[in-house]
């Protein structure tokens, strides 16, 4: 697979076979990752590989974040439950942190650095065959989270990839054309 074709046709998996991804597998998708460019050479980036015991204690947390929203206390208990269960069942999970720095140029910086690093490692995964979906949001700045997928305090989450063998290929949404989104400034 080409690069271009590669980034046409990746897409955000929901649904992974039961295949379990081999640690040699996860290496190489990290070893294209910290190829990302990365301004001063800082490579902020760590990755943690979660096993099923960090993958459920991570579950366990998102669920019970999810379960606040639920007002019936047996369907909040269901919630955490199925999402605790979901995550700890997942093929694989990789928590992609940067690491802080005291500078908020450095750290802008080193923030973009490591979502060019997530990228590759999304284009990897999909050029082997192998499917990812990539989470974020208010859950990774969690104390319970964080100690669930053991990242210091000194470093910041800001991705979560789900990683596995595609059991389902959805189809592309729609973008807007480059051009639409596009100036040729003089």
């Amino acid at each position: 697979m080409d690069l271009h074709q590669a980034i046409h046709s990746r897409r955000s998996i929901k649904q992974f076979t039961g295949r379990v991804i081999g640690r040699e597998e996860i290496e190489r998708l990290l070893d294209a990752a910290v190829q990302a460019p990365n301004h001063r050479l800082t490579q902020p980036w760590r990755f943690y590989v979660l096993g099923p015991t960090a993958r459920r204690a991570y579950g366990e947390v998102l669920g019970r974040r999810k379960a606040t929203k639920v007002e019936d206390p047996e369907a909040a208990r269901a919630v955490a439950e199925k999402v605790a269960a979901q995550e700890a069942g997942l093929p694989a999970m990789i928590a992609v942190s940067m690491i802080l720095d005291s500078s908020p140029e450095i750290r802008e910086e080193d923030y973009a650095a490591t979502m060019m690093a997530v990228q590759n490692l999304l284009l990897a995964a999909h050029a082997a065959g192998l499917g990812t979906h990539v989470k974020s949001g208010a859950v990774m700045a969690d104390a319970e989270a964080r100690a669930a997928v053991g990242v210091p305090d000194r470093e910041r989450i800001v991705a979560m990839i789900q990683l596995g063998e595609p059991a389902a290929f959805p189809e592309p949404k729609a973008r807007r054309k480059a051009a639409e989104v596009t100036s040729w400034v003089p």
